[in-house]
């Protein structure tokens, strides 16, 4: 069998109602774009404001919908402005809103999000009002098992960890973002079949800079598909064959923000296809690239014909580079 050939899971239970439900966090988030990036102790001009939803997991099931997904929240937001307008696009987009608690007297959660002009990248700095954690017995198992896939990220961890292990009883495929090791999250990861995590998660969980080795980490702890995402450098994952390393695509970017939450969606849209594992990588990757094009989480979230038609493209004009005999294309790596 050839590297990345595999399919990561070809059978679901029943008639779910939903292609993929998403437990974790929204935000609204105040995009600030500076040229250059600031010194903590100085002053930096901003030279574009903006106001827009935002959060890992509603970010990504909000791309799931936009890729042709049925998907569904469970979340937990206060009853003001910040909520109200975190929400909309997800009703634009008929996404299940039944699962998100509206919490009164507390504010929902918000990010300042400093991008630095010219090259895209960003800094993050977020607030969670501390009534907004979800717990176990505020859901009910039946929210979790009305998905193909779950979705989580590593916010509440007790919650995350619960509705995992509901979905892997039930033969559900679970999905973790994480990007910040935290105490417990161990016994989360021993109930996803698919992290996705970042580079920082994965050298600081691990004491590694090593991909073989995280990936091993993440395998040990009972993971059947690790994947960790490397900014521009794209994504490493760990098969049966071995590593697999999967390109990022060069765009000019003007926001980073996002690009994760927009990986994580494209990978489930490609396990849902029963494409290859290499395939699968290589759609998340153009995703995560494409959304970079605008501004905030959800700036450019594509369709799938978009997404079909950006990777046609790109394969194009790879191979009419190649036939110059200049070698690979520097419109991709």
């Amino acid at each position: 069998m050839a590297p990345g050939s595999e399919r990561l899971w070809t059978e679901w239970p029943g008639t779910p109602r939903f292609d993929v439900v998403g437990v974790g966090q929204c935000a609204l988030d105040q995009v600030a774009v500076v040229d250059g990036p600031p010194e903590f102790t100085g002053k930096k001009q901003i030279v574009e404001l903006t106001r827009v939803p935002g959060g890992q997991i509603a970010t990504a099931v909000l791309a799931c919908t936009r890729l042709g997904l049925r998907a569904a929240l469970v979340s937990a937001i206060g009853r003001d402005e910040a909520g109200s307008i975190m929400l909309e696009p997800l009703r634009k987009a008929e996404v299940d809103l039944g699962g998100v608690r509206i919490v009164p007297g507390a504010q929902s959660q918000l990010s300042m999000i400093v991008v630095d002009r010219k090259s895209g990248e960003r800094t993050v700095l977020w607030h969670r009002d501390p009534r907004l954690s979800m717990r176990v017995p505020e859901v009910r198992r039946e929210e979790i098992e009305q998905g193909r896939v779950l979705h989580v990220d590593a916010q509440d961890l007790e919650l995350s960890t619960w509705a995992a292990g509901v979905a892997r009883a039930a033969g559900i495929p679970v999905v973790l973002d994480a990007d910040t090791p935290s105490p417990g999250i161990d016994a989360l990861l021993r109930r996803v079949d698919f992290p996705i995590v970042s580079r920082e998660f994965a050298e600081k969980h691990f004491g590694t800079r090593k991909p073989a080795d995280y990936l091993r980490g993440l395998a040990a702890l009972g993971a059947r598909f690790p994947v960790v995402t490397l900014g521009d450098r794209g994504a490493v994952a760990g098969g049966r064959e071995g590593v697999i390393g999967s390109p990022a695509f060069q765009v000019v970017a003007r926001d980073t923000t996002g690009a994760g939450d927009v990986f994580h969606a494209a990978f489930i849209w490609g396990l849902l296809e029963r494409m290859s594992a290499a395939r699968i990588l290589e759609v998340a990757n153009a995703a995560a690239a494409m959304n970079c094009r605008a501004l905030g989480a959800q700036g450019d979230l594509p369709t799938r014909e978009e997404l079909e038609g950006f990777l046609r493209d790109r394969r194009l004009r790879r191979g009419a580079h190649l036939g110059e005999g200049d070698g690979p294309s520097g419109e991709e790596r």
